[in-house]
């Protein structure tokens, strides 16, 4: 895709506070993927104090600068007083509303959960980066005008690319697990790339060499599995690929 969720935002928000967006969502996402779901690593404050600042922007023409205590309950209800013809509902209702469902959550993080034997961690962690996706996407899509589908997009290729897992050497990506099968190698690298696949010829590469002589058969392998897609030498992880990376604990170098 040619253009990036971050040159979107940039083009109609405060770059600053797209940088800000930008960078805690991956944090958050990264600590998520990592295993952190306690909420001191993965508890969206920083998210929401950076998409409370771009909702000021997009009412008032200003915000409250970085580092400067800010009141997000004024904001909450500024948006909600906003006329239906001059802002959509996202921003008037939906947006403050689902920012201040993680905020609640933050500060309530120690309360009691009234099911026993439940991870309440992996539950609220859960929740935020949800909504933070949400958000996220929102904004991409209010700030382009483009579908949902297309917003959803974007963001799932900023998201992919945070995988500790595996690191970036110019067109050479390495997996830093060395005790992964041929099978988890190929959904980590695939994870890694999310919406836009990997030609077969760069994931042949990416391979170690033993590993290389069976791939086509490990790719057809995860295909009739149904957590790969491979078509026109393009190969894809499917979303049952991707909970398997995540509920394995693959993306994370040992």
């Amino acid at each position: 895709m040619s253009e990036s969720a971050k040159g979107i935002l940039s083009s109609a928000y405060p770059a600053h506070l797209v940088d800000e967006l930008i960078a805690s969502y991956q944090e958050a996402r990264s600590n998520f993927h990592r295993g952190g779901h306690r909420l001191s690593a993965v508890e969206g404050g920083r998210f929401c104090e950076a998409a409370f600042r771009i909702l000021q922007d997009i009412i008032t023409g200003s915000h409250t600068p970085i580092g400067e205590n800010l009141d997000t309950q004024k904001v909450i209800d500024q948006a909600g007083r906003q006329p239906k013809d001059r802002h959509p509902k996202s921003v008037r209702v939906y947006i403050p509303r689902a920012l201040r469902v993680v905020y609640d959550i933050r500060n309530s993080r120690n309360a009691a959960h009234l099911a026993d034997g439940i991870d309440a961690n992996l539950q609220d962690a859960t929740l935020v980066v949800s909504v933070l996706d949400w958000v996220l996407a929102e904004l991409v899509r209010l700030s382009k005008g483009s579908t949902p589908e297309e917003a959803q997009k974007l963001i799932e290729e900023l998201v992919t690319r945070q995988v500790p897992g595996v690191q970036d050497f110019g067109n050479f990506q390495k997996v830093l697990r060395t005790d992964l099968r041929a099978s988890d190698r190929v959904l980590v690298l695939l994870y890694r790339r999310g919406t836009q696949g990997v030609r077969y010829p760069d994931l042949h590469q990416w391979m170690p060499n033993p590993m290389r002589s069976n791939l086509r058969r490990t790719v057809r392998l995860l295909d009739a599995k149904a957590l790969v897609h491979w078509a026109d030498e393009t190969v894809q992880i499917t979303f049952a690929g991707q909970r398997a990376v995540e509920s394995r604990g693959l993306l994370e170098p040992r």
